[in-house]
């Protein structure tokens, strides 16, 4: 590595803000805990083959070629936005000439899969109703999501016990596509993960009410939005996905997540089986809109009615209105999801709407709202019932700050008090009531899960509503800077006005460690410069010391005096 070369990159990353070299580390995957003293420390770590490796895989084919034609006719790259982006990485200096560790270091292209059979293609008809499934699916998701959120592992993904109660619930046919729908929902914005499970963003309830050409517009620019450099094409699109194997031709796991990343665009119909888009949505893979009336044209319209059966059961005559899908879910069991869905009202079903605030005058204006037949008595009845049984249990804070659990019916309570599945809140009995350390919230919603008549109440006995939905708080929106700010705080702290001083006296510390031969400039008395070339020997007290190779005697010379050092 040549000493001007650090020297170089030190003087780039001190004129770095901070944002941009904390993109540069965290491209090189520093630890943020390195012991670097300054920026001269940080460029020599960066210049070492470790770290530049990791710079070498992020590199684009387009940027791997430019440098490539570089280095053999040992030019500099021209001027322009690819130059300046790879001197703010560190792989060229200002003037667009490879660093020398860089042209030592350069690597050969990773191995890629032998080419698949070519695909099929797909008509816009069958994109369509792809489309649909894969809004539908995404939505089931979200919404088992918002009242119990799913299982994280320790990598990211998806738990396996959650996969499978996406399977079971019907929002995915198979594990790989519940693991891919959950991906796009985390690129989308409408999941994230917090601790150890996945929950709602903010986002994600304006996009369950969105029509269905509406959801998949949002998270189509998410997914476009998201895709890396290396894939991205000059309108904003994306090259050939045929092409995007070698787009990071230095990146080991490159063709892996190339082929996760087409598998989620395939997943979301932004390309069809041979990786061609449909043709209402090739201009969003130039980087425009999706025709929306064509995509509109060919998706079953939405109703906003649906028939209520004698049997307790609501049938939509086809895919229901969002906003009105989510009410009525929540106060029925989803049975089956299609273009015409079936919903089911069950006393459990509708006591969940009674504690999630819903009364039996709300319920019955809605459904005689949305019903093409009005009520059935049979429905009608449930409703009275389940209202009039709703609220058996009082679930509020007492004066000791405990939470108690009051009921007016003493069997009841006794049920509840004796309940394993209640074990977790360790209700004991206390009077006339049962008490428990756990929050009022928890004891409720452990109540009403367990299908209890429950109701929560402040501390003067009023009822009260409760929101179970937990929302995931809003990623940073670039935490790179925040992650090493300590580090950039201490390089930033380290540097020294005088920075051609700052580097002269660490060349010649080098020099010294390493005994080598230099030849250095040495300002005289009168005014005169002086080459003198030296093995270095000692360093010390402002003065170094060296044996001068031409007449064979030390030397002792202020480091004052010296302005320039040059390795022969």
């Amino acid at each position: 590595m040549a000493a001007t070369d650090a020297r170089s990159l030190a003087s780039r990353l001190a004129a770095l803000d901070d944002a941009a070299l904390g993109r540069l580390l965290a491209e090189r995957r520093v630890a943020p805990s390195v012991t670097w003293s300054d920026h001269f420390d940080a460029a020599d770590a960066l210049l070492q083959p470790p770290l530049l490796d990791r710079g070498f895989a992020a590199l684009t084919a387009a940027e791997a070629g430019a440098l490539r034609h570089a280095i053999d006719t040992a030019e500099p790259l021209p001027a322009g936005p690819l130059r300046a982006a790879l001197a703010d990485r560190g792989i060229v200096a200002e003037d667009g000439t490879p660093f020398r560790a860089v042209v030592e270091a350069w690597p050969e292209p990773v191995e890629l899969p032998g080419e698949s059979s070519p695909a099929a293609s797909e008509s816009d008809a069958a994109a369509a109703e792809r489309v649909f499934s894969a809004t539908a699916a995404m939505a089931d998701i979200l919404q088992l999501t918002v009242t119990t959120p799913l299982g994280r592992i320790g990598s990211g993904a998806l738990g396996a016990t959650d996969r499978r109660r996406l399977v079971d619930a019907g929002a995915a046919n198979d594990g790989a596509e519940a693991d891919e729908l959950i991906a796009i929902a985390e690129i989308a914005g409408l999941l994230a993960g917090a601790d150890r499970a996945w929950l709602v963003t903010e986002s994600a309830y304006d996009w369950l009410i969105s029509d269905t050409v509406s959801r998949w517009r949002t998270v189509a620019d998410h997914l476009r939005e998201a895709l890396p450099p290396g894939i991205h094409s000059l309108d904003g699109g994306w090259i050939d996905p045929a092409d995007w194997p070698s787009a990071h031709p230095f990146d080991p796991a490159w063709p892996e997540r190339a082929a996760h990343l087409r598998a989620l665009l395939r997943r979301w119909v932004m390309i069809g089986p041979d990786g061609a888009p449909p043709h209402w949505a090739a201009d969003v893979a130039r980087g425009g809109e999706a025709d929306a009336d064509a995509l509109r044209a060919l998706l079953p319209p939405e109703v906003d009615r649906v028939y209520l059966q004698n049997d307790l059961t609501a049938i939509a005559p086809g895919p229901l209105a969002p906003r009105l899908d989510m009410r009525l879910r929540s106060m029925t069991r989803r049975e089956s999801r299609a273009q015409a869905s079936t919903y089911r009202f069950t006393a459990e079903s509708i006591d969940a709407a009674l504690a999630g605030g819903e009364t039996a005058d709300s319920l019955r204006e809605f459904l005689q709202e949305l019903s093409l037949t009005g009520v059935p008595q049979p429905l009608a009845y449930e409703i009275e019932r389940s209202a009039a049984r709703h609220g058996s249990i009082r679930v509020g804070p007492d004066w000791t700050g405990r939470t108690r659990v009051a009921s007016d019916d003493e069997a009841l309570l006794r049920t509840v008090s004796v309940d394993q599945a209640l074990r977790p809140v360790g209700l004991v009995p206390d009077g006339d009531a049962l008490t428990s350390r756990s929050t009022p919230e928890t004891v409720f919603w452990m109540l009403a899960d367990a299908r209890y008549p429950v109701v929560a109440v402040d501390a003067d006995g009023r009822p009260r509503r409760l929101d179970r939905h937990r929302i995931a708080p809003a990623p940073p929106a670039d935490d790179a800077p925040s992650v090493y700010a300590p580090l950039i705080a201490r390089l930033r702290a380290a540097h020294e006005d005088d920075a051609d001083a700052a580097w002269l006296e660490r060349e010649l510390d080098q020099a010294v460690r390493d005994r080598a031969v230099i030849m250095i400039v040495v300002r005289m008395p009168d005014g005169s410069d002086r080459e003198v070339t030296l093995e270095a020997t000692g360093i010390g007290g402002g003065r170094l010391r060296g044996r001068d190779k031409a007449v064979d005697v030390e030397r002792t010379l202020p480091i004052s005096s010296i302005v320039q050092v040059r390795h022969p």
